[in-house]
């Protein structure tokens, strides 16, 4: 490809959606605020990094943003160092990370009014979507800026759509944590109740997955919830954080959103118990830790 883009914020995600990039042909230049771990990328994978968004994105055809949360986005973004400050007329920001909808929208109308591109792209798949290149991602945006940036993310990605305007992608992947939230703790609740009910609960999710109540969260998370392990995933951390963003949509939109609240405070006492790195998952440990 020798397509020139670079890659703004190398945690557990982007750390591994970059070097899917470079493997694909394309050139990369990373930034990330630890400037250790982007040396560290660059040993591992080559290409380039830069000491700030600014001078990373030099050049650039696309740049790719990958951080916290709102205030993350704009400290990469905006300002004199910012991603937007070195790009080129033309250019392209795709950012995956999970915000606000009002913030794609606001950096929109920013690269608009500078002659630049702007696609809100969030992720989900979690750290072994991003190591295997089988993330799916919701954007948000142009069409014809989408059909141009859209083959590049093909090579992490096993699935990408455009939903909509800008913000679009932002609120589909709301939409993706409200099912999360309730298909967790419902599955959390099943295996509690199979447990104390006397049943195997292995032999019970062999059964019930072959049936109408199988799920991504059933195959892929019964296992280590079983077993009492839940140290790898999505951390509860992040997940607060992203319903957050969900219940002040649902506020402005007037949306009801009772399970999601409810399991939102769920996570809450998962961080009371100190698990707020723990996987998602672990709703389990909060039921079997209160009925101690």
């Amino acid at each position: 490809m020798h397509q020139k883009v670079a890659f703004l914020g190398l945690g557990v995600m982007g750390y591994p959606m970059a070097g899917h990039l470079h493997k694909a042909g394309c050139d990369v230049t990373v930034y990330n605020r630890n400037a250790e771990k982007a040396k560290r990328w660059v040993q591992e994978f080559g290409g380039n990094w830069g000491a700030t968004p600014k001078e990373a994105v030099e050049g650039a055809e696309i740049v790719f943003t990958c951080v916290g949360e709102d205030s993350d986005v704009r400290q990469v973004c905006l300002g004199e160092s910012g991603a937007f400050a070195g790009m080129k007329v033309g250019a392209t920001l795709v950012d995956h990370t999970t915000a606000s909808a009002e913030l794609a929208r606001e950096l929109y109308r920013f690269a608009k009014s500078h002659k630049l591109n702007f696609i809100d792209a969030p992720i989900s798949g979690g750290q072994a979507g991003a190591e295997n290149a089988a993330l799916t991602v919701m954007a948000g945006g142009d069409v014809t800026v989408f059909n141009r940036i859209n083959p590049v993310i093909d090579h992490y990605a096993r699935s990408c759509k455009l939903l909509g305007p800008a913000g679009s992608g932002q609120l589909c992947k709301m939409v993706n944590q409200i099912c999360i939230a309730g298909l967790v703790q419902g599955l959390a609740e099943g295996l509690n109740f199979a447990e104390r009910a006397g049943l195997d609960p292995h032999q019970v999710v062999d059964v019930i997955s072959k049936g109408a109540a199988q799920s991504w969260q059933m195959e892929n998370r019964y296992r280590t919830m079983l077993g009492n392990d839940y140290n790898h995933g999505f951390a509860v951390d992040w997940m607060r954080k992203d319903l957050d963003i969900v219940r002040t949509e649902a506020s402005r939109i007037n949306a009801s959103i009772p399970v999601t609240s409810l399991v939102d405070q769920f996570y809450n006492d998962v961080q009371v118990m100190g698990g707020g790195r723990w996987d998602t998952s672990s709703l389990l440990a909060r039921l079997k830790n209160t009925a101690k």
